[in-house]
């Protein structure tokens, strides 16, 4: 199924799309990207809320996978530059895999009327599937830029879009979810 529908107060949130991160080896990392940054400037074109993450760090806690990525350039962190951030977009730093736990992430949105969030980044299957599951928790419609995220895995990418995506939201690509904004259809 694809995206119906937007409503009037829906907020875009791309998550760690930064330097350190779209550097590393991830299959079309440069195409979402480019989607990334079409789909920030058609929301911020129609006056809508822009959120750009970046993880700076992880939850404690022990895991059977190691998450150390040992010492990270001083740039690691920085939201990559195609992003164009401008002054009104609204910037948080996360230290787990969802952009909205002990961020603020929800009071700003819920303080600024939004009702629905459009997601998009990397990783599919960890940031931007831990940011979706949270948002639609919180009572947000959901709706997933399918072409604006990427996975350094390919089946937990597959995994995310087909089997959980659905279930929390609806999905579209970048074409038709700037169709809706734009008052048509793709």
């Amino acid at each position: 199924m694809t995206v119906t529908a937007l409503d009037p107060k829906t907020a875009l949130i791309l998550v760690d799309l930064q330097k350190g991160i779209v550097s590393l080896p991830v299959a079309g990392v440069g195409e979402v990207v480019k989607q990334a940054a079409i789909l920030a400037d058609a929301f911020r074109n129609h006056g809508l809320p822009v959120v750009l993450v970046n993880v700076a760090g992880g939850a404690p806690g022990r895991a059977e996978q190691s998450r150390s990525l040992g010492n990270l350039p001083a740039d690691w962190t920085d939201l990559a530059p195609e992003l164009n951030r401008q002054p009104q977009d609204h910037t948080v730093t996360k230290h787990s895999w969802g952009a909205f736990v002990n961020t603020g992430l929800e009071d700003h949105l819920k303080s600024s009327g939004v009702t629905q969030v459009v997601i998009g980044g990397v990783s599919t299957s960890i940031g931007v599937e831990s940011t979706a599951r949270q948002a639609y928790e919180l009572g947000f419609n959901v709706t997933l830029a399918t072409d604006a995220m990427t996975d350094m895995n390919p089946d937990a990418h597959l995994n995310s879009v087909t089997r959980i995506f659905p279930r929390l939201g609806e999905t579209g690509t970048t074409a038709e979810i700037v169709a809706l904004l734009d008052g048509s259809r793709a």
